[in-house]
């Protein structure tokens, strides 16, 4: 079985990889604490505000926030953009939309007012030219005029230089149709449904609206000695409905950093594969094959602050086998997920995973003797501005045991000759990463790991005739 290199949305919409998640006949619930702040209320000191967190419209360009260095005012929308940015050097050119320069110098004013962008100011920028994940920088020089506006050094900043003491926390459903699929393998069918555009599934089944669907055909390794009709294979799908959790508390008075902040990827999802067929055995590591990549850049409203997302997803089959073993194995899963990082004053990062789901009666044929696994997994990550914040890596897998034949299902009914056993579970394993920082919060020196967590669960099984 071949290895396909990686590259194809969701950051990877692990994790999303699915991060965080488990399956079996009865709901499986796995949270870490605190999770991510409540709603957050006013302050009571008369300078804060609650900002409305939502989608940043769409089909028109999103304008760029920015936030004076003279100290004076609120953060707020304005008709500068970024007409370029250099990464390497730091440079970027400001331009004002066609209404006019942001700052019109008075009679008698030294052409340095005339500048739309002063050392000291912050700007927030959604994707530009140079920028593909939106820029978040503050102007340390202004170097001059340019045919296309105003030449500028930056440097990184973070998002308490633009949200300050204001407070914020919503959730924001990623659009499925905004979500780039590169496919890895042939196969690999995309589809999605969002309002005002349904596009149909498979077959032309209709997706329920916000969803983005991944339907997989794949042949596997096939062990040597097996007869044609034992070819390894494995066909299913993965349904998601992604959304954006984002909560952010300023310090009052502005201070060095916010008191709270999460940012995380949360929705329903569902999956259904089958594996069948003679796997090849696998020797050391688990062979892993990634079938589609998905990335989504959604760039979300802050108030007037566009706040520029980086979700990817990576979408795998993995098998582990001894190459003796025949199966035919089915798994239907449905459930909500959440991971992410939740920040507080004194405590500092925590991560967060959740997830509550079921597993539809499953049924099994297993022949010979040997051992077998399967997962369809998917790795995910989490960030801002093109930095990543938070991964994991999510596999809902079937493993099954045989010295005979059985033939199972978890509904109880069993066909069986020898000693046979089949089970459910999932592994999850991930971290919180250095760049959760761009926040304003304190710079940890290591990656923080979600921890390494298993769940597994005995499906059926059966000893007859010793």
């Amino acid at each position: 079985m071949r290895m396909l290199a990686r590259r194809l949305l969701l950051p990877g919409l692990t994790a999303l990889a699915l991060a965080a998640t488990g399956c079996s006949s009865t709901p499986h619930t796995v949270a870490s604490e605190p999770a991510a702040p409540a709603t957050l209320a006013p302050s009571g000191d008369g300078t804060s505000q609650q900002l409305d967190v939502a989608a940043a419209p769409q089909g028109s360009p999103t304008p760029a926030a920015v936030s004076r260095g003279d100290g004076k005012g609120k953060t707020e929308k304005s008709s500068l953009k970024v007409a370029s940015y250099d990464k390497e050097s730091g440079r970027a050119v400001i331009s004002t939309a066609p209404e006019g320069p942001a700052r019109t110098p008075s009679p008698g004013k030294s052409p340095e007012a005339a500048k739309p962008v002063a050392a000291g100011d912050v700007i927030a920028s959604a994707p530009a030219p140079g920028a593909p994940n939106g820029l978040l920088a503050k102007v340390t020089e202004v170097v001059g005029k340019t045919e296309g506006g105003t030449e500028v050094k930056t440097a990184a900043t973070t998002l308490n230089s633009v949200l300050g003491e204001d407070k914020a926390d919503g959730k924001v459903p990623v659009d499925p149709s905004a979500v780039v699929v590169e496919p890895l393998m042939k196969g690999v069918t995309f589809s999605w449904a969002k309002t005002g555009g349904v596009k149909f599934g498979p077959e032309g089944a209709k997706l329920p609206l916000g969803n983005l669907r991944l339907d997989v055909n794949a042949a596997v390794d096939t062990a040597p000695d097996a007869p044609a009709s034992a070819g390894a294979s494995v066909t299913g799908f993965v349904q998601l409905a992604p959304q954006v959790e984002f909560s952010y508390d300023g310090t009052p008075g502005g201070g060095a950093g916010p008191r709270g902040a999460f940012l995380g990827m949360s929705g329903d999802w569902s999956s259904q594969w089958k594996l069948q067929g003679r796997a090849a055995a696998s020797t050391g590591a688990p062979k892993r094959i990634p079938f589609a990549k998905l990335h989504s850049s959604p760039v979300i409203q802050v108030g007037p602050v566009p706040v520029v997302v980086n979700l990817d997803l990576t979408c795998y089959i993995q098998v582990e086998a001894d190459g003796r073993v025949t199966l035919d194995v089915q798994q239907d899963v449905k459930g909500d997920f959440k991971v992410g990082g939740s920040y507080a004053t004194g405590k500092g990062w925590t991560p967060v995973s959740q997830s509550n789901v079921k597993s539809t009666p499953v049924t099994a044929t297993v022949t010979a003797s040997g051992k077998v696994k399967g997962a369809l997994g998917a790795e995910a990550s989490v960030g801002l501005y093109g930095a990543v914040g938070v991964t994991a890596d999510f596999a809902p897998y079937l493993r099954g045991e045989a010295d005979a034949k059985a033939t199972a299902s978890s509904d109880g009914k069993t066909s069986v000759s020898g000693a046979w056993a089949l089970y459910g579970g999932f592994d999850l394993s991930g971290n919180l990463h250095l760049q959760l920082s761009l926040f304003g919060t304190p710079v940890f020196e290591r990656k923080i790991p979600l921890g390494t967590l298993n769940r597994e669960w005995a499906l059926v099984s059966g000893n007859t005739g010793r």
